[in-house]
C-alpha cells in the first residue's frame, strides 16, 4: 500500500487518528487523556512528517518513533497546540528558547553548511542543513514550517462555501488545483455530481496552471546550469500563460476561477494561444535538446531510484521521473481527451527536465480537446454533516484535501500538499552529489514551501 496522508482530529470524547492509503483507509480512536499511537515511519518513511506535525498540532504522543523533534513549533514557538478544540487564537508568549538538534554526519574533515531560512533570492523561507566532505554532500536535512500560518483553524467554524477563499491561496503554484478538489469535496457533501461541462472547463485552467509552472522551471533548471537563456525564453511564455489564464478567469493565478459554473471564454483566442506556444515548444525542444555541455550537467545528477520514490510515496514529477506512474488524470474524462502518461527511467535533474517538457505538449492537447464545453452551473447549498476526501492532479502532484461537516460548519479541514511528500525524499538525491549541484537538483524537484506550512 502507499501513504497518502496521516493526520488527527478532535473528537468529542477523544481524538481520532486517520491514515490513508492508496487502497483502504484506517481510523484509529485514542482517548483525550495521553493520547498516544504507534509509529509507522519504519515502514513509510513519509509518515515522520506526519506525526510529528500530528504531536505539535494535537498533543498526540507517537509510541516508539525514532524522530520525535518538533516539525512546526520552532525554537521560541508558543507552548500550545494550535489545533486542540480548547484553543482559541489570542495574545501568545513567546516559549523558552529551545535549541533544534540537525541530523550531522560528524569526523574528521566533515563539516557543515547552513541555507536558509533566508535566501538571498525571492524564496520563501526554508533551512537545508548540509555535512560535507570537501564539496561531496554526504547528508542532507531539510527544515521548513517558519511561517505557520493556521490555515486548518482558520478553516473551523466556517460555512463550507466560505473554504474558497482560503484554499485557494494556500500555494500559488497549485491555486486551481485547490479549487478544484474542495468543489470536489462540497459536491460529494451536497451529494451531487459535477457537471462534465464544469468539469471540462476546469480541467483547462488547471492545464494552463500546470503549463505556467513547467514553463517556468523548464527555463529555471537551465539558468541554475549555467544556460541562461532558457529561462529569459520560457519566462516569457510563462508570462503569456498567466496572461491567458487571467484573460479566462479574471485573474492570473486563478483565484476565483473554480465556483461550480462555466464561464464564457473567447475559445478562438485559446486555440491561438495554443497553437502558438506548440510551436514556440517545438523549437524550443529542438533547440535544448541539442546542447551537449547542458546535458552533461543534467544527466545523472540528483538521481532518485525507483524504490525509493515508490518506498517515500513520491508523486507527480519526482515520482513519474523514477518510473513510476502515477497521476491522478489516469481517469476516463482525462484519457478520452488527450491525457497520456509521461514516465521517465532515469530519476535524474534530465529525467525531470524531460518530464516536463513532454507534460507540456500534453497539457495543450488536453486544452484543446476540452474545449468542447457548453454553459453549466452546479449548486452545492445543501450539504450533509459528514467525512470527505478529494484528489486532483495539480502541477505538483498528487493534491488530497479532507473535510469533515459537523452541524453543517467545518469542523476539519486537512490538505496534504505533494510537497509534504516530496521534501521528505529530497535528501535521498544528495548523495554523489556536490552542494553546487544542490539548487539544480532542488529546482528540478520545484518543490512548495506555502503548500507544506498551512
Amino acid at each position: 500500500m502507499r501513504l497518502i496522508a496521516r493526520f488527527a482530529e478532535q473528537l468529542p470524547d477523544g481524538f481520532e487518528v486517520i491514515d490513508i492509503y492508496d487502497s483502504q483507509t484506517q481510523r484509529h480512536a485514542l482517548p483525550s487523556t495521553d493520547p498516544a499511537i504507534d509509529s509507522i515511519a519504519a515502514r513509510y518513511p513519509a509518515a515522520l512528517w506526519f506525526e510529528r506535525k500530528m504531536h505539535d498540532d494535537f498533543g498526540i504522543r507517537i509510541a516508539n518513533a525514532f524522530d520525535t523533534r518538533p516539525l512546526v513549533h520552532h525554537e521560541r514557538f508558543p507552548a500550545v497546540h494550535p489545533m486542540r478544540k480548547e484553543f482559541t487564537p489570542g495574545k501568545l508568549q513567546l516559549a523558552e528558547f529551545k535549541p533544534y538538534k540537525y541530523e550531522a554526519i560528524e569526523g574528521e574533515g566533515i563539516f557543515q553548511v547552513g541555507v536558509g531560512p533566508i535566501h538571498a533570492g525571492i524564496i520563501e523561507p526554508g533551512h537545508f542543513h548540509f555535512s560535507q566532505e570537501g564539496e561531496a554532500i554526504l547528508h542532507l536535512e531539510v527544515r521548513h514550517f517558519y511561517k505557520y500560518r493556521g490555515i486548518e483553524k482558520m478553516m473551523e467554524g466556517r460555512d463550507p462555501a466560505d473554504g474558497f477563499a482560503i484554499v485557494e491561496k494556500i500555494s500559488g503554484n497549485e491555486s486551481v488545483a485547490y479549487q478544484i478538489g474542495y468543489l470536489n469535496l462540497l459536491a460529494q457533501a451536497a451529494d451531487t455530481t459535477i457537471d462534465e461541462n464544469i468539469r471540462k472547463y476546469n480541467a483547462i485552467l488547471l492545464e494552463l496552471e500546470r503549463i505556467a509552472h513547467h514553463l517556468t522551471d523548464l527555463g529555471f533548471i537551465p539558468n541554475d546550469a549555467g544556460f541562461g537563456a532558457a529561462l529569459a525564453f520560457c519566462s516569457m511564455l510563462a508570462e503569456d500563460t498567466r496572461r491567458m489564464l487571467h484573460r479566462l478567469a479574471g485573474h492570473r493565478f486563478g483565484f476565483g476561477a473554480v465556483r461550480g459554473e462555466t464561464k464564457e471564454i473567447d475559445k478562438d483566442a485559446l486555440k491561438k494561444f495554443v497553437a502558438h506556444l506548440r510551436s514556440e515548444m517545438e523549437f524550443f525542444r529542438d533547440w535544448i535538446i541539442d546542447i551537449p555541455s547542458l546535458w552533461d550537467r543534467l544527466d545523472t545528477t540528483g538521481r532518485l531510484a525507483t524504490t525509493d520514490a515508490k518506498k517515500y510515496g513520491c508523486v507527480g514529477v519526482v515520482a513519474r521521473a523514477s518510473g513510476v506512474a502515477l497521476d491522478r488524470r489516469d481517469e476516463e474524462l482525462y484519457r478520452a481527451h488527450g491525457w497520456r502518461m509521461v514516465t521517465q527511467p532515469g530519476g535524474d535533474v534530465a529525467a525531470r527536465f524531460k518530464v516536463r517538457l513532454e507534460e507540456v505538449f500534453v497539457s495543450l492537447d488536453i486544452i484543446e480537446a476540452m474545449m468542447d464545453f457548453a454553459p453549466a452551473r452546479m449548486t452545492y447549498d445543501a450539504l450533509r454533516d459528514g467525512s470527505y476526501i478529494s484528489y486532483v492532479e495539480s502541477s505538483l502532484g498528487e493534491l488530497m484535501q479532507y473535510l469533515r461537516i459537523e452541524d453543517g460548519k467545518i469542523a476539519r479541514y486537512f490538505a496534504r500538499d505533494p510537497s509534504f511528500i516530496n521534501w521528505q525524499a529530497l535528501h535521498l538525491m544528495m548523495h554523489g552529489n556536490i552542494i553546487a549541484d544542490f539548487p539544480l537538483i532542488n529546482k528540478s524537484c520545484d518543490l512548495s514551501y506555502a503548500g507544506s506550512d498551512l
